[in-house]
């Protein structure tokens, strides 16, 4: 299979990565707040890996295909691009707040790792729930022209 005939199933398979990342924080938080390190590591370590494979496959998608208008009309395109705003502003914010929390976590800084990860959790799921219903919005509601 090309690069070419994959590319369609792409934003499918980035919903995917999304949802499986927000179910590994979600996860890891209860394991945290459970007094279940070890289990807390592993799954903020496989949400760490599941977004990064998301970056990935969206700046694939969106090299080869580039702007994808939005096809939705009336009272529900300011809700979507105030959304697709949020969401664009804090992924851009989060990339390096799960970094300085990851760095925080490995050097065994265990003072600062929460203080920040107080922040980084919510905006991280946020962008994760975000980009779920922004693909639900923008190939499922509003089906774009090809």
């Amino acid at each position: 299979m090309t690069l070419d005939e994959i590319i369609p199933y792409l934003p499918h398979f980035q919903a995917l990565l999304n949802t499986l990342a927000t179910l590994l924080l979600a996860t890891g938080y209860y394991f945290i707040r459970n007094a279940r390190p070890e289990l807390h590591r592993n799954c903020m370590a496989s949400a760490l890996l599941i977004s990064s494979l998301f970056m990935i496959s969206y700046l694939t998608y969106h090299a080869k295909v580039g702007y994808m208008p939005f096809a939705g009309q009336g009272i529900v395109r300011p809700f979507y691009f105030t959304l697709l705003a949020s969401h664009v502003i804090l992924a851009a914010i989060i990339a390096p707040l799960v970094l300085i929390t990851v760095f925080f976590a490995i050097r065994g800084n265990f003072r600062k790792h929460p203080r920040i990860a107080h922040w980084t959790l919510p905006l991280w799921l946020y962008v994760s729930v975000s980009g779920v219903v922004i693909y639900i919005l923008g190939f499922h509601v509003y089906i774009p022209e090809t």
